[in-house]
């Protein structure tokens, strides 16, 4: 937990460190936007890798429950009591499971309470599945029911409900790489659009209004205006917010709304689709708006 701590304050100070150097050095830049994306991007960067590597944990808690419930369910129909049998599956392997059980093996020694050890098993893995199993558990037990037949349907049912979840991500799989090409397909056709022709559309009304082509076509001026770059205005508040909107309506402004809109809808049903959550969407949201909100910037800058 300190060492997490740490690596949070490191990549907040990296952001600030950034976001200075990108305000002294790059303000009246075409760089600006683009490395403020790098900043709020490092300095959000390990909250990001902590929920995917605890998503992750928490995946292979959930796979390796039932081999531990099963291998349970079997000591104690061998003749072992309960707490002797979480003695036995203690030694076997269950991955990111082990130290939790190891735990609970720990606490039986010292005597408390079985039903205790299933509560606080239950807390520390943080798991919905592995807290409605123990909750399942715990009334067989205070109701006098056989433990080892409740362990048995809880592994049954487990084992269906991982057949069904491995089942429906593997049947939509191919529409999840399909829906992240398409989001990519999409980024590609708005960096053509920004960065080839509307300068060439701008440079044809430029030439119109020149008199190469005749009288100016109608409207020319106003896509001019939204074409041309607007500097941020850092004086005072009431510039910033005023040069900042206007930069929002400019067609810089409008493409990068549009991707980050994109991206976050494409996400929210990609994550629908694959894990039928809605946190899941979220998650495929923030990759999406991110590479969006990057991607879209880096050509701005480069323009």
């Amino acid at each position: 937990m300190a060492g997490k701590k740490i690596r949070y304050i490191v990549s907040a100070i990296l952001a600030l460190a950034i976001l200075g150097i990108n305000i002294a050095y790059y303000r009246e830049t075409k760089w600006f936007i683009p490395l403020i994306v790098v900043a709020v991007t490092v300095a959000w960067f390990q909250y990001w890798m902590s929920y995917f590597l605890e998503t992750r944990r928490q995946k292979e808690i959930e796979s390796k429950f039932p081999e531990f419930v099963r291998n349970l369910a079997g000591a104690i129909k061998s003749g072992m009591p309960v707490g002797k049998a979480m003695l036995h599956v203690s030694s076997t392997d269950y991955g990111a499971l082990t130290p939790y059980v190891t735990k609970m093996a720990h606490q039986t020694e010292w005597a408390i309470p079985i039903h205790k050890i299933l509560i606080n098993f239950a807390n520390e893995t943080r798991n919905k599945i592995i807290k409605r199993a123990v909750s399942t558990v715990i009334e067989a037990e205070q109701s006098g029911g056989s433990i080892e037949d409740v362990l048995e349907s809880i592994t049954n049912s487990l084992i269906e409900i991982k057949k069904i979840k491995e089942e429906r991500r593997a049947s939509i799989h191919g529409q999840l790489i399909q829906s992240y090409i398409i989001f990519f397909v999409f980024l590609a056709v708005m960096i053509v659009i920004q960065n080839m022709l509307v300068p060439y559309i701008v440079g044809m009304q430029e030439s119109a209004s020149q008199g190469l082509f005749g009288t100016a076509p109608v409207g020319a001026t106003g896509l001019e205006g939204m074409v041309k770059d607007i500097d941020v205005d850092f004086s005072s508040i009431p510039m910033f917010i005023e040069t900042m909107g206007q930069w929002l309506t400019s067609l810089n402004g409008i493409f990068l709304m549009l991707a980050t809109i994109q991206g976050f809808f494409a996400g929210v049903v990609i994550g629908k689709l694959s894990e039928g959550e809605l946190r899941a969407g979220i998650k495929h949201s923030l990759i999406l708006m991110t590479v969006a909100f990057f991607v879209i910037t880096l050509a701005q800058g480069a323009m």
